[in-house]
């Protein structure tokens, strides 16, 4: 069901990235297709931003599609004044191939990152609790059964990325009184959890953890960070929730756990491969919970990326600090 309610915010990472480099000031460039978000476009003029078509007066490209890399590729080619390229989803795995190949000294990348952090956010902690109450054997139940389920209250929870997803879900993790450990790429504590630890010693952490949230970017690091070892780490009374990008996850070894029993559940939002296959054994699986990745609906997600567009635009004609700046080399 649609809405028109607009409620949610953007929420910062733990270490958002910086850049020195100020791209010069011009016209603003919709692309692939202008007419494809009125409020973004909106959003720009408002910004006091000046929407031009793509020529050599375009300094900065605002684009809006999350496939057609080669496209974006082509166009930073065969115009070299532009400075500024804004993506429109939070990971940027689609566009690591572009970012690798365009890096230049007079080019900024930024994403929506952390502007879906809450709509994204809520779905995990939904999941979570859907997954220790049972709801995937109760949906599917023809008969009354037995009762079940498990307490998020007290729980260990281990989030394994540090962005704005992962604040959010520690702020909405709060009346749980939850202990919870935060495995990042860098060092450095982040405020709200318990324990923060580097992610080379995430097997350190695992085997006390009741709840696991993948939050972390897509990466070829991140690649199959869950595998079968990994998730062997695991105990049974243990939930893995993935919300992040269904490559952190070995599909077939997480298949093999929750069918061996090895795992109190696992519940999805992302798979690789996506979407999931119809009869594929994932979907036969009762402690299993799949949804069609919309933690952030269309609906969702125009009004946050508006406001993000909208706030970049103000910073790139008025000298202020960018949002969801994207480092190339790491790919996020």
């Amino acid at each position: 069901m649609a809405t028109s309610r607009s409620v949610h915010r953007s929420v910062s990472g733990a270490s958002p990235h910086s850049s020195a480099f100020r791209p010069e000031v011009g016209g603003i460039t919709l692309l692939p297709d202008a007419e494809a978000s009125p409020l973004v476009r909106d959003a720009i003029i408002e910004a006091g931003g000046s929407l031009v078509p793509l020529g050599d007066e375009t300094r900065a490209v605002i684009w809006l599609a999350n496939e057609k890399p080669e496209t974006l590729v082509e166009v930073l080619e065969t115009h070299p004044k532009v400075q500024w390229v804004q993506l429109p989803w939070a990971g940027v795995d689609k566009f690591a191939d572009a970012l690798r190949e365009l890096t230049r000294d007079d080019l900024l990348w930024t994403s929506a990152k952390g502007a879906y952090a809450q709509p994204v956010a809520e779905h995990a902690v939904m999941l979570v609790l859907a997954l220790l109450r049972n709801i995937g054997t109760r949906a599917r139940a023809n008969s009354w059964g037995d009762k079940m389920g498990e307490s998020l209250y007290g729980s260990n929870v281990v989030i394994v990325g540090a962005g704005g997803i992962a604040v959010e879900l520690m702020r909405l993790l709060e009346p749980f009184d939850t202990r919870i450990t935060v495995v990042r790429r860098s060092d450095g504590d982040v405020e709200g959890a318990a324990r923060t630890v580097t992610s080379d010693r995430i097997d350190e952490v695992l085997p006390e953890a009741d709840v696991v949230v993948l939050a972390a970017a897509a990466t070829d690091e991140t690649r199959k960070l869950f595998d079968a070892r990994r998730i062997a780490l695991l105990r049974p009374q243990s939930v893995l929730v993935n919300i992040a990008r269904g490559e952190l996850i070995d599909t077939d070894a997480l298949v093999e756990a929750l069918r061996e029993e090895r795992l109190y559940g696992a519940g999805f939002d992302v798979t690789d491969p996506e979407p999931l296959p119809d009869g594929h054994p994932l979907w036969s699986e009762e402690r299993a919970i799949i949804t069609p990745h919309s933690a952030d609906t269309h609906e969702m997600t125009q009004p946050l990326l508006a406001g993000r567009v909208r706030d970049n635009v103000e910073a790139f004609i008025g000298g202020k600090d960018f949002v969801g700046i994207v480092d190339p080399a790491s790919g996020y």
